[in-house]
């Protein structure tokens, strides 16, 4: 039931497109049954073969709730009597109107439902999308490492997409079909207990019939679902890397592996939509069969002269009123379909959205305006899925230094500055900025006082200027451009089509890599922080990039305390500290002049690049 409460949550968020959707699918059902059951005096008139009883006097509602349908019905019968005995041509015409509008009626009230229904259905698409999306993004880096970026996709797009099927189900489901149900069984009721009571003992096999179809294709929706975030993982990945699979002539290997996956997605959807297709055609098939008995053997009862208390021309009113009554009851069979298709992608939904925040502000965390003094690290401690990946980092920096962290690849460089960021929280031990631990402060006023370039340069699908005003919501273009010119960016850009209007393409690859670096430097430049971390900002270019670069990163630490982590040994020459870290330890610190005087493992490293 937890299920359905959150598509009643989802859907009743909005609660006046919710119940005008109710009301008009009301409307639409009770014209519905008047659409077809003021076909009985046309069936009357034709199939009269002797005068009708005189009726003596117009009829009086004899009190009492149950009174009222019958003083409906005497009052129109009355009325039609009086017509049909003065102008039959008339009465004909007056019932083919009143059939008319009420059909008017029935598909303008179906029409308003949609209407408000399709409002309502992508606002609940809009905001589950909107929620995914926010939840991704502050989720902890190592939930992005363990999850497939097409496996988030596939939740945000094609899971959602089955939730918006869900709200539809859910309002007919719950609203619409129980009451047409509800109002054509109490109108076959009062036109023939008997058969009425004939046709419920044989409904039932079709609802077992179709349960046993339901939880199979829970299972089968579930297996789709998880094929397809693989087939979007695969998608984005290779679509990626297609400089690489150019190069490597891999195209027929790519394509063959990612025809696997998508011959597993299509043979697992074809299951899904085989079993949730099958459902409705089983109920229309049983309902097919009980309306046939009906028409068998009420016809042989009639045609025998037996009183079941139909005459002919109503007796085929209540053939037609059942099959409307099947049509909902097929409904409910094809919207529990939907409903248990769609709960599989609310389970994938809800492991993303219920996700732990491992990297949370307190309450009242503190909101740092300034950095004054110092940064501490006090004997941190960090393990990922309970792998070591530093040991008692114990390391002060002081405000305005430039520090360098050197070490092997995996000997936990960026990790310690991904720390620093909080983009993970210490197993053990802490890390202070002018003596306040970072757990105690705000992610916000942390985060605004650092900087970060790093060697892959991530541009996004913007113009130049928003790319430097990266998170800004109102700009300044003399600031933009005074950032650009810092960074030595300047230049380019002002040479490109549209100059700062100018679009950078996805991951900015309208851009050469040092331009893209240039970019990343002058909005680093543009946020002026005043940590700035560096982490190997110049290793992926060529010279003369890394030249161009090398310059506007020493314009960009003036006056600020900086973090630089690098192989090229050369970058760190200048360094007021140097700490060399191996296996998540600090093995040595100090400046290069003290670290290359001694028989120490930076000298090593120096030495394998030729460095005195």
């Amino acid at each position: 039931m937890s299920y359905y409460k959150e598509i009643y949550n989802y859907t009743f968020k909005y609660k006046g497109l919710a119940w005008a959707t109710i009301l008009f699918n009301f409307l639409f059902v009770v014209f519905n049954l008047l659409s077809l059951v003021l076909f009985v005096p046309v069936l009357q008139l034709i199939f009269r073969t002797e005068e009708p009883l005189s009726i003596v006097g117009a009829p009086k509602w004899q009190g009492g709730l149950s009174g009222i349908v019958d003083f409906v019905k005497d009052s129109y019968n009355y009325e039609m009597y009086i017509l049909v005995k003065t102008d039959p041509k008339g009465a004909l015409l007056f019932v083919c109107v009143s059939v008319f509008l009420a059909f008017l009626f029935k598909n303008i009230f179906r029409y308003g439902a949609v209407w408000t229904q399709s409002k309502l259905r992508m606002s609940v698409v809009r905001d589950v999308r909107g929620a995914l999306f926010e939840k991704s993004l502050k989720l902890p880096l190592s939930y992005h490492s363990n999850e497939k970026k097409g496996d988030l996709m596939a939740r945000m797009n094609s899971d959602v997409n089955e939730i918006e099927v869900a709200v539809v189900s859910l309002l007919e489901l719950i609203f619409r079909e129980p009451l047409a149900i509800l109002i054509n069984l109490i109108t076959l009721i009062y036109m023939s207990p008997q058969l009425t009571l004939i046709s419920l003992l044989l409904l039932p096999v079709s609802a077992f019939v179709i349960s046993r179809i339901g939880k199979s294709l829970k299972r089968t929706a579930h297996k789709t679902q998880e094929q397809l975030g693989f087939l979007y993982a695969s998608m984005d990945e290779h679509l990626g890397g297609v400089r690489v699979i150019k190069a490597f002539d891999a195209i027929g290997f790519i394509s063959r592996a990612f025809q696997q996956k998508n011959d597993q997605h299509q043979k697992l959807a074809t299951r899904v939509f085989r079993k949730r297709d099958l459902s409705p055609l089983v109920n229309e098939t049983l309902g097919a069969t009980v309306l046939l008995a009906l028409v068998y053997f009420g016809g042989r009862l009639i045609l025998n002269g037996e009183e079941i208390g139909l005459t002919g021309e109503v007796f085929l009113t209540y053939i037609i009123v059942f099959s409307q009554f099947l049509r909902p009851i097929q409904s409910v069979s094809n919207n529990m379909a939907n409903m248990t298709k769609a709960q599989a992608s609310q389970d994938r939904i809800n492991s993303l959205l219920h996700a732990q925040e491992t990297i949370t502000e307190k309450p009242n965390s503190i909101l740092l305006q300034a950095f004054n003094t110092d940064i501490a690290f006090h004997q941190v401690g960090f393990s990922y899925q309970e792998q070591p990946v530093l040991q008692d980092i114990n390391w002060r920096i002081k405000k305005g230094s430039l520090v360098a962290i050197v070490g092997e690849s995996g000997s936990g460089k960026s990790t310690l500055m991904d720390l620093l960021q909080r983009f993970y929280d210490v197993s053990g031990g802490a890390i202070e900025i002018d003596g306040i631990d970072l757990r105690e402060l705000s992610l916000t006023s942390l985060r605004g006082l650092i900087g970060v370039v790093s060697q892959e340069s991530i541009l996004f699908n913007m113009t130049a200027a928003q790319n430097i005003a990266f998170g800004d919501e109102n700009p300044d273009l003399e600031r933009i451009m005074a950032a650009a010119k810092v960074a030595n960016a300047h230049e380019f850009i002002s040479e490109l089509d549209n100059g700062y209007q100018t679009i950078l393409g996805e991951r900015g690859n309208k851009l050469s890599g040092g331009q893209k670096q240039r970019i990343a430097i002058a909005r680093a430049v543009y946020k002026n922080p005043a940590i700035l971390i560096l982490d190997e900002a110049t290793s992926a270019l060529d010279t003369a990039s890394e030249t161009l670069v090398q310059q506007a990163l020493e314009n960009l630490m003036q006056k600020r305390t900086s973090f630089v982590i690098a192989h090229r040994l050369s970058t760190v020459k200048n360094a007021d500290e140097i700490i060399v870290l191996s296996k998540g330890n600090i093995v040595e610190r100090g400046n290069h002049e003290t670290l290359i005087s001694q028989e120490s493992y930076y000298k090593k490293l120096c030495a394998l690049q030729g460095l005195s």
